[in-house]
């Protein structure tokens, strides 16, 4: 039985945002974690060969964000799409050749990041229009008020195979746990606001601990963390979250993990299992 929501209150309404230009800050070096100068593709534009459901380790590539990353160029509409739009939303190409084509909002980083179909991204250019139905913002789980959801539209809730327990908490399925000590750039921000890092510059340790094999689109668990109103450490709390970005040669950064829900208390439990990945739970891939 799904689990009780005020879905019916929640209000949708459109948001939009342009397909953006890939750029490179002069010179266009990055120092990884050895201090040696790297010059590779990351953020924004169409990409081709990255999608949900791909490793987010691996790519000759910083920062690589899968599908279709828009924007809007107006800064207080950019914060509106940032705020308002939730993984899960349809995304409408409003111009362009691909005009009439549809996607899904996979999620959050400097901008918001869309998949569609192979046949779709050959049609999409730089400066296409993009609109989303933003629905989500608000949403609450009515049994479990002690959990915040955050980005989560009510088709992504849906999506994922919840469970109340017996002793009243929530059950959810995730591919792995991040432990709180690799967590890195991010932690300053607002968890309602972009994604936080991975420090996987420890090549030996991603290993040891099997983040070598996240893949984007992963639904992954921190336990002792408590993403609320920011992100910290808190004993017994934890974060709900989604792999959004690749791994990155900066030291402090790696895949991004944008928080889906968090709680400050033991409410959440968690179980592994390898299929819980967006590309699987909203049929991302199978659609193409």
């Amino acid at each position: 039985m799904p689990l009780a929501t005020n879905e019916s209150q929640l209000v949708e309404m459109a948001v939009t945002g342009s397909i953006s230009q890939p750029s490179l800050r002069y010179p266009g070096y990055t120092l990884d974690n050895m201090g040696v100068g790297r010059v590779l593709p990351g953020m924004s534009g169409v990409v081709y060969n990255a999608r949900v459901g791909d490793p987010a380790f691996g790519w000759a590539a910083d920062h690589v964000e899968p599908g279709v990353s828009i924007a809007n160029a107006d800064g207080m509409a950019d914060f509106a799409l940032h705020y308002l739009t939730c993984v899960g939303n349809r995304a409408i190409v409003t111009s362009g050749l691909a005009k009439g084509a549809e996607g899904v909002v996979t999620g959050e980083h400097a901008r918001l990041l869309v998949d569609f179909a192979p046949d779709v991204n050959d049609l999409l250019c730089v400066g296409d229009s993009i609109q989303i139905i933003a629905c989500g913002r608000g949403l609450a789980l009515t049994d479990f008020p002690q959990i915040e959801l955050k980005k989560t539209s009510p088709r992504l809730l849906n999506s994922i195979p919840l469970e109340k327990t017996v002793s009243g908490k929530l059950r959810v399925p995730v591919t792995m746990e991040l432990p709180p000590r690799i967590m890195g750039s991010g932690a300053e921000l607002n968890s309602e606001f972009v994604d936080q890092d991975l420090m996987s510059g420890d090549r030996a340790l991603m290993a040891e601990l099997g983040i070598d094999q996240m893949r984007l689109g992963d639904l992954v668990v921190i336990p002792d963390a408590d993403h609320r109103y920011g992100r910290g450490f808190r004993k017994g709390a934890a974060a709900i979250a989604l792999c959004i970005h690749g791994d990155s040669v900066m030291t402090g950064h790696g895949p991004g993990i944008m928080t889906l829900m968090a709680a400050a208390e033991p409410i959440i439990e968690w179980y592994i299992d390898p299929n819980a990945n967006i590309a699987h739970t909203l049929n991302i891939r199978e659609a193409s």
